[in-house]
């Protein structure tokens, strides 16, 4: 295909793992900070970033998370002008964009910044640290209801990327399937058999994900979300 300009990289941000939360046993890297000039990016996401709980975040399925700059304003009309939000970082996102939202990108979509291709992986399943960073107690199920939830790549081809540099894509081999869909699938349409066999069958679905696919057609019901979106 012609490759397409989605949007544009309005900051690149990485950040530290350090308690969190006030637990002893938990560490984030969720508070990044913008970085000026190239970043170099690796299979494994950013070089100088870092994950507070590699079991379940980081890794080469969720190398980069990109969010969309243009979700802060309608957050902002929801919740307040939350000092949180007057600045890109406030959801851990790596990359923070313009120019295009969870309804312009489709699963497996490749796109290139800067001179890193990347491939989109999964959409982001909202957690708890969420509700902690924003001291909002229902944030990750706001997160998740409204399908403002960013997403993560894996990184195809090693590079650097820096604020300014267009995003591409150059190839869309699941066109019926934009992110914005899968989350609807995945929150919304939950039992719905057909759908959730057509989400199985997508290539490269996460083992986790593969579980809560079989799991709902098995037994017929959505898995809690309680532990993820409340902790505990």
């Amino acid at each position: 295909m012609t490759p397409m300009v989605l949007g544009q990289v309005a900051a690149v941000l990485r950040g530290a793992a350090v308690p969190f939360g006030g637990r002893p046993d938990t560490r984030s890297a969720i508070a990044k900070q913008a970085v000026a000039g190239p970043v170099h990016v690796e299979a494994n996401g950013l070089l100088g970033d870092e994950q507070g709980d590699t079991r379940i975040h980081g890794g080469p399925d969720k190398a980069v998370h990109q969010y969309p700059l243009g979700h802060y304003a309608l957050w902002r009309n929801e919740l307040g002008e939350l000092p949180m939000l007057m600045q890109p970082g406030a959801f851990g996102e790596n990359i923070a964009s313009t120019g295009m939202t969870e309804a312009d990108l489709c699963w497996g979509d490749r796109v290139r910044m800067g001179s890193v291709l990347l491939e989109v992986a999964q959409t982001r399943q909202p957690c708890w640290k969420l509700n902690t960073r924003f001291g909002q107690r229902d944030m990750a199920l706001s997160v998740q209801r409204t399908g403002r939830t960013g997403w993560y790549y894996r990184v195809l081809q090693a590079g650097t990327v820096q604020a300014g540099d267009a995003i591409t894509l150059v190839a869309r081999p699941h066109a019926a399937w934009p992110l914005a869909w899968v989350i609807e699938v995945l929150y919304h349409r939950t039992l719905d058999a057909d759908l959730l066999r057509e989400l199985a069958a997508l290539p490269q679905l996460p083992p986790s994900w593969q579980k809560l696919v079989a799991r709902r057609l098995e037994q017929g019901e959505v898995e809690d979300w309680s532990r993820r979106t409340r902790g505990g």
